[in-house]
């Protein structure tokens, strides 16, 4: 595996720790400041993503815990492309928890030496507990 794919895997590793973690900040520096998440009729850019992140912190924020299974890396140049399946875990302090599940397709930009997360589209749906 050549060095730019094992940073980019050692991304997506941090990137779930730090979620785990409530790291927003860390989470924030993973990702270029033109960052695009797209999701079913919904986009989101950094400062939404911030926004979001900083109403789900503090005291009883939810525990956020997720697993990512990389099915296929390409690095192209400065871009690279991955997609994945992804399982993220949503346990409020109060309520039920909450699983969503699917496949990710994201594009990494490679800035001042640095791999970063530049746009990512997800198809996670509800799973139904059971």
């Amino acid at each position: 595996m050549i060095d730019d794919e094992r940073e980019i895997r050692a991304l997506v590793a941090t990137w779930l720790e730090a979620t785990r973690a409530g790291d927003t900040q860390k989470v924030l520096s993973l990702m270029t400041d033109d960052v695009v998440f797209l999701q079913p009729g919904h986009l989101m850019r950094k400062a939404d993503f911030a926004a979001a992140a900083q109403a789900q912190s503090g005291a009883g924020a939810p525990q956020i815990d997720g697993t990512s299974e990389i099915q296929e890396l390409k690095v192209l140049g400065d871009w690279a492309f991955l997609w994945s399946k992804l399982k993220v875990d949503v346990t409020p302090a109060a309520g039920r928890p909450t699983t969503r599940a699917g496949y990710t397709l994201t594009l990494f930009a490679k800035q001042n030496g640095r791999w970063l997360l530049a746009r990512d589209a997800n198809l996670l749906v509800p799973v139904e507990a059971g």
